[in-house]
Formats: structure tokens, C-alpha cells, sequence
């Protein structure tokens, strides 16, 4: 023992730390019984501590998961039971023929006017909102209703026309309201095109003309409470799809 401690001491490579590890191991097999230290560094973790904490890693993962699940489903089942929107509207109004389209924020209706015009109505959900007096305001109380708002595109396509008419309207509850009116090349856009004047800017007589020309072709204020109406089930029929799709991909 004391020579192999000589020996140590004269090998430039090893300082007082690693000659201490070398006496505790040379201590260790001439005397197994009597050895009190440990091997391993007291910084280092045994295979039974590693799997240890491996295990409860694991378990906290999958607790986090049960638990969203469990808000998932229950989210979901809430509102199904009390979704007052649950039955999907009518799949046509006023001629049009409604498509829906899944996933997305919008809604496409078409139909055909007359033996040469197509038209078009491109519709979001619900994209704004303003604050308007109920009846207890008008009665000097404290309170408003708030009223949502659509916008919708109208396209005009004639036969033998490479021009399109746009309406831009916005959609009240009962209410339509144009917002801008102008013609576009169905090919090629330009990217900055001259869109015309501001609606309410044009005479009035030509703002109520152009409202009976739309209102003529079904897009009246019975189609923007029809509409209202529409979004707000796809507004909950997305709203549950999106919340299965979540707890789809959480379940694999």
C-alpha cells in the first residue's frame, strides 16, 4: 500500500483529488468489509434514482394530459346540452344555394338570376360589433345591447362580360347596409385598382336605386337575418369541431 502511494505521488498527472479517488479504491479492494465510502460521487445519481425520476416525469405528463382531456370533453358535452343553435338553418334562401365551408370563416351562396348573370355572395363570420341603446337606456336606465356584424361580398358575373360588379356590404341583424360599390377585370386585378367614390357620397336616388337593384336579386335585409342566424351555428358547430380536433390529436 505505502509503495503504491510513493508511486502515485511521484506521476506528475495526478493531484491531491485524484489521489485521494485512488487511495479510497485501492482501500476499497484490499478491505471490502471496512470501506464506508462510495464509489460514485455524491453529484451523481444511481440507475434506481434515474428511473425513479423518470417515472414521475412520466406520471405528471400523463396527468396533465388526463386532466385536458377531461376539460376537453367536458367543454364539449356543455355545449352541445346548451348550444341554442344546435340545428343547422336551411341550406338555400331567397334562390341562393348556401355552401358552408368547414374549417374555414366563411360562408358561399350562388345562384342564377335570369338567363345571364351569375351571382356570388362571399359572407364571414361574425368580424365586428357596436353598442346600441335598448329599451331601458331609452327610459333613462343603465344598459346596452350589443348588435354583431357580417361582411359580405357580392359578385355580379354577366355572360359575354370580362367585368365583374363588386358590392362590399355589411350585414346587420336586419339591416343591409352597402358600403362601396365597383367593377373589376374577372382575369387580372391590378393591385392598387380605382375603387370609385364612397357609397353614401353617391346622390341618394342612385343609392336607393342601386339597393333595389340588389334587393331585386334576393340580397335584402331578410338575407342578412337569415345570415345572422346561419353564423351563429357555424360559430358553435366550429367551436365544437375545433375542440374535437384538439382532444383528437391529445388522445394519440
Amino acid at each position: 500500500m505505502a509503495r503504491a502511494i510513493q508511486s502515485l505521488r511521484k506521476c506528475p498527472l495526478f493531484q491531491t483529488q485524484n489521489l485521494l479517488h485512488h487511495f479510497q479504491f485501492q482501500h476499497q479492494i484490499t478491505n471490502p468489509i471496512s470501506c464506508s465510502a462510495p464509489i460514485f460521487s455524491p453529484q451523481s445519481s444511481t440507475p434506481t434514482q434515474i428511473r425513479n425520476s423518470s417515472y414521475v416525469a412520466e406520471m405528471r405528463k400523463s396527468a396533465i394530459n388526463d386532466n385536458m382531456l377531461r376539460l376537453l370533453r367536458n367543454e364539449i358535452q356543455y355545449e352541445l346540452d346548451h348550444s341554442t343553435h344546435q340545428q343547422q338553418p336551411p341550406a338555400e334562401i331567397n334562390g341562393f344555394k348556401v355552401f358552408e365551408r368547414r374549417g374555414e370563416k366563411w360562408i358561399s351562396l350562388e345562384k342564377q338570376f335570369g338567363e345571364n348573370e351569375e351571382i356570388k355572395v362571399e359572407v364571414t363570420m361574425f368580424d365586428g360589433s357596436i353598442r346600441v341603446p335598448n329599451e331601458g337606456e331609452k327610459k333613462g336606465l343603465p344598459g346596452q345591447d350589443i348588435q354583431l356584424h357580417i361582411s359580405m361580398i357580392v359578385s355580379i358575373f354577366r355572360k359575354n362580360s370580362k367585368q365583374v360588379l363588386e358590392f362590399i356590404c355589411s350585414a346587420w341583424p336586419d339591416t343591409l347596409a352597402i358600403t362601396k360599390l365597383f367593377v373589376r377585370q374577372q382575369a387580372k386585378v391590378p393591385q392598387q385598382p380605382y375603387t370609385g367614390p364612397k357609397f353614401r357620397e353617391l346622390d341618394d336616388e342612385l343609392q336607393n336605386s342601386l339597393y333595389d337593384f340588389l334587393e331585386e336579386r334576393g340580397i335584402d335585409d331578410s338575407l342578412c337575418t337569415f345570415l345572422h342566424k346561419y353564423v351563429n351555428y357555424k360559430e358553435d358547430a366550429e367551436y365544437i369541431r375545433w375542440m374535437k380536433s384538439v382532444k383528437s390529436v391529445m388522445e394519440k
